[in-house]
């Protein structure tokens, strides 16, 4: 009587066509490497684990009373025409009430110099502290609002409230880009603005990064050399 396959030599088998299914199965032929691309993966409970975010300062003013900053992590595009951004904060925040009150805001971007001021104005209350004095920071002045920009960041993005969102533990804003303030010390001869060469931070599970080596440009998987 001839020998009864196992399971590992009908895998072998060339005759074989389609692969076994279920949680244990093995792939025909696979070969186990040495520098695996794929870790044992563990399910967690819902949470927030989409990282890196940018991490922005938000500036503020209401009439008669000292401008304010708050730190905000949950912030993104969501628009191109109209140019659009949103923010997300706590309902109990003390900045939320301005952001309501006056329907306008700047998105300031942080680079390294601005992240000791950065997670400053994340933990501490316009209620108790002026935040520009604290951290010695500059309002300035930008088209298209009356709050202030932070004079000290690379980047910033007057906007105008459109829509509030409640969502829960948080409300969003969603608002329009009015104007763009770029720091000239980032524009060439040509007047090309180099971004990335002003040492922006970035945000990841309760640290802070500076962004590091390019790795790829935009459409460079398809680009024929």
């Amino acid at each position: 009587m001839a020998a009864k396959k196992n399971d590992t030599d009908k895998y072998k088998d060339k005759k074989h066509k389609k692969n076994p299914t279920g949680k244990n199965a093995r792939i025909p032929n696979q070969k186990k490497s040495a520098k695996s691309t794929i870790g044992k993966k563990q399910t967690w409970r819902a949470g927030n684990m989409l990282y890196p975010v940018p991490a922005v300062m938000v500036s503020m003013a209401r009439e008669g009373e000292k401008p304010n900053i708050i730190t905000v992590a949950w912030a993104g595009t969501v628009n191109s025409d109209p140019v659009m951004l949103s923010i997300s904060v706590r309902k109990e925040r003390y900045s939320h009430a301005i952001l309501s009150e006056t329907g306008e805001f700047v998105v300031n971007l942080v680079n390294e110099p601005l992240v000791r001021a950065c997670d400053y104005c994340g933990v501490r209350s316009g209620r108790d502290v002026d935040k520009f004095s604290q951290m010695k920071l500059t309002p300035a002045a930008v088209d298209g609002v009356v709050a202030p920009a932070i004079a000290e960041s690379p980047v910033n993005l007057a906007c105008r409230v459109k829509q509030v969102i409640p969502l829960g533990s948080h409300d969003m804003f969603l608002a329009e880009v009015v104007s763009v303030t770029v720091d000239e010390r980032y524009m060439d001869e040509k007047g090309t603005f180099h971004l990335n060469d002003a040492g922006l931070v970035a945000y990841s599970h309760g640290r802070y990064f500076k962004l590091g080596k390019e790795i790829g440009t935009f459409g460079y998987s398809v680009r024929k050399n």
